[in-house]
């Protein structure tokens, strides 16, 4: 069977990390972006090199028709999808509460879970069984900002990934007869270009110290957990989160 796989925020880092893992694992690869196509096309060109096959694909996931037309694109260019990994997602700069605004709240909301769910909605579609799909596996990366909250930062990105938490374990049970799996990856301080959008590029360096492993991770490490979990070797593991946060 063909190993097909959408992978959102592609083009930067546990994103673009994931989908060249996953092409070294021989699926081909759909690698969703929303602006940066220079960055898409270079993840491509890198997979191609590596002798497989991948095609960028741009589309803001919290519009509903956006994501309609990413899978449309999908099924058209590479197949029907067997695997999906939720990944997109935004913060803005650092804040406390009373620097939110119904406007920063529900644009984070509406990407960081409207954006999970309406991938999940056209995935199960093309997966389930009932439908006559092949099954097929989901990982959603959450973040341990989840359990931890980010007070002071990011409260409205800890509570969107707190609600994909929630997501994964529900629908985990609604599709489990439909031969989908459903997991989840909860991340920490990672280096990627996510903290400069919150204004700290060097976060993970200043909270370093604190984790009881003494370093940040790697992209790398968060994408050989996500690449597990959609592989045969997790063939019984649904509706389960991993930690990557060095302990925290």
């Amino acid at each position: 069977m063909e190993k097909i796989a959408l992978v959102t925020g592609g083009s930067r880092g546990i994103g673009r990390a994931t989908a060249l893992l996953l092409a070294q694992r021989g699926y081909q690869v759909g690698i969703n972006y929303v602006n940066d196509d220079r960055a898409a096309l270079q993840v491509v060109d890198q997979i191609v090199a590596m002798g497989g096959r991948a095609v960028a694909l741009q589309a803001d996931i919290a519009d509903e028709q956006q994501v309609t037309e990413l899978f449309n694109q999908l099924d058209n260019q590479l197949g029907t999808i067997t695997a999906l990994v939720n990944n997109a997602g935004i913060l803005f700069q650092q804040s406390g509460i009373e620097g939110l605004s119904a406007e920063r709240i529900n644009r984070v909301l509406s990407t960081n879970v409207t954006g999970y769910f309406l991938c999940c909605r056209e995935a199960v579609k093309r997966m389930a069984k009932r439908h006559g799909g092949r099954g097929g596996a989901i990982v959603n990366v959450s973040s341990a900002a989840a359990r931890l909250g980010a007070p002071g930062e990011y409260l409205d990105y800890a509570a969107s990934k707190g609600a994909i938490d929630t997501l994964t374990t529900g629908l985990s049970l609604e599709v489990a007869g439909e031969g989908i799996r459903v997991n989840g990856v909860r991340p920490g301080f990672i280096y990627t270009e996510m903290h400069a959008s919150g204004g700290e590029p060097g976060r993970v360096e200043r909270a370093a110290g604190q984790l009881p492993m003494k370093r940040g991770g790697q992209p790398d490490e968060v994408a050989e957990a996500i690449v597990w979990l959609l592989s045969d070797s997790a063939s019984y593991v649904t509706g389960s989160a991993l930690e990557l946060a060095g302990g925290k």
